[in-house]
């Protein structure tokens, strides 16, 4: 048994010993490096972009009850909204921050200069940069504190044995002369094996460098993004935005739709039938024989139940009239229907408004299709229930997994049309499964 144990034991140390000899490594490794750059130019860059503005509000304020002091006030945002994006920038390209851009002051509705200038002083998004300039400094310079130490005194350190013999002073004791370089407490550590002790030293910085500069940086990264981001405000104008321009694409899609299957498929059938009653009445003054006219009738019967069931897909498509029996109903009128077995919780004390019926029920059957179609499971759950004013529908399978929202995914338009209420639609599908979809609806 120790014999055999004893090559994994070693293989592990040897492993150990070789992470361990790479960690000093890992603090010149390209994303360290780039966060060290970060730190080296954010805060000489945050310390005068802090002083202009500064500076600016100063002589605007003083200048206020002038014209001037508001040019130069207006001046003072325009150049924290230009900072502002030169630190987005970096933060993208060397931090791998991505910060949303915020609405352009004034960006709606504002014409000429005068224009322009009422909005920067006017709209949050510029004091909001303003504020960044102003306190960005204090992030920065942790973080460039903790890169001197962590890089300069670590990379010092662990060259001490070659830097000994130029970085020195010198020490006159009577008649003797002494270059000291390093001295802690009275105890030199310039002669081996003393000088063992900052070269240990500077491997311990250097290795904990990369974790250091992470934790250095998190006040600074927050600060960036709670302020040169959009607001919570600006997201859900934004987000309104969005959902408004999709919902008015989808419905004139949905007309189109609606033009194409009326003109290709109910209205060809209209027109068949009704050339067939124009020759049943041709065939009936002609005294025509029997045979004849029932095949001529039976083609005109069978194109009057097309058209009807053309009709009906085509109201159900827009709104399932099983919703008028309410959305536990529908939901188990749909199960039935899908290619597997579903089970459907329903738990609803007053019935949703009729908008949030249909949602759901849309959501409910586009998954259940996705289900029967792609995830390869042998069985689906269908939960709703509702809360404190907000309707949960959940969609459960025990597929092969691997769902996401984008790319092209049903998922998206699911999405879309849920966000039209201000809804949220959520999806945790890993490989393997389970595929949960969870949508929650305001009540």
């Amino acid at each position: 048994m120790d014999t055999a144990r004893t090559p994994y034991h070693r293989d592990t140390a040897a492993v150990r010993a070789r992470r361990f000899a790479r960690r000093p490594l890992a603090a010149f490794a390209p994303r360290a490096l780039a966060t060290l750059l970060y730190s080296a130019i954010a805060f000489p860059l945050a310390l005068a972009g802090c002083l202009l503005t500064l500076a600016g509000l100063l002589v605007g304020g003083v200048l206020s009850v002038t014209t001037l002091g508001l040019w130069v006030l207006a001046l003072t945002v325009r150049g924290a909204l230009a900072l502002g994006a030169l630190q987005r920038a970096l933060a993208r390209r060397l931090l791998h921050l991505p910060i949303e851009e915020p609405p352009a002051p004034g960006a709606h509705g504002t014409h000429g200069v005068l224009g322009r200038r009422r909005a920067l002083l006017l709209g949050r998004t510029g004091w909001r940069a303003v504020g960044c300039a102003l306190g960005v400094p204090v992030t920065a310079a942790l973080a460039y504190a903790v890169a001197l130490g962590a890089y300069g005194y670590g990379t010092q350190s662990l060259l001490h044995p070659l830097l000994k013999r130029w970085n020195h002073h010198t020490v006159r004791d009577g008649d003797s002369v002494r270059h000291v370089s390093l001295e802690v407490l009275g105890v030199q550590l310039d002669t081996w094996p003393r000088w063992l002790i900052p070269v240990a030293a500077g491997l311990l910085l250097l290795s904990a460098a990369p974790w250091l500069m992470r934790h250095a940086l998190i006040p600074h990264r927050l600060l960036l993004a709670a302020t040169l981001g959009p607001s919570a405000a600006d997201r859900r104008i934004r987000t309104l935005e969005e959902t408004r321009a999709q919902a008015v694409d989808d419905a004139a899609a949905t007309l189109r739709r609606i033009e194409r299957d009326l003109h290709d498929g109910t209205q060809a059938r209209l027109v068949g039938l009704a050339m067939h009653l124009t020759m049943i009445r041709e065939l009936i003054g002609a005294d025509a024989d029997r045979d004849r006219l029932l095949t001529v009738v039976d083609t005109a019967q069978g194109n009057a139940k097309q058209a009807i069931a053309d009709l009906r897909h085509l109201v159900k498509g827009i709104h399932p009239p099983v919703l008028d029996q309410g959305l536990d109903t529908a939901l188990a009128t749909l199960a039935a229907d899908v290619a597997l077995p579903v089970e459907v919780v329903t738990d609803i004390a007053d019935r949703p408004a009729p908008a949030v019926e249909s949602i759901a029920y849309f959501c409910a059957a586009e998954l259940l299709a996705n289900a029967a179609k792609h995830s390869g499971a042998s069985g689906a759950r269908v939960r709703v229930t509702a809360r404190a004013g907000l309707l949960a529908l959940t969609v459960r399978d025990e597929g092969r997994g691997g769902a996401a929202i984008g790319a092209g995914s049903g998922l998206t338009g699911l999405l879309t049309r849920v966000r039209t209420v201000d809804g949220t639609l959520t999806c945790d599908s890993p490989p393997g499964g389970p595929t949960v979809v969870t949508v929650e609806l305001p009540y």
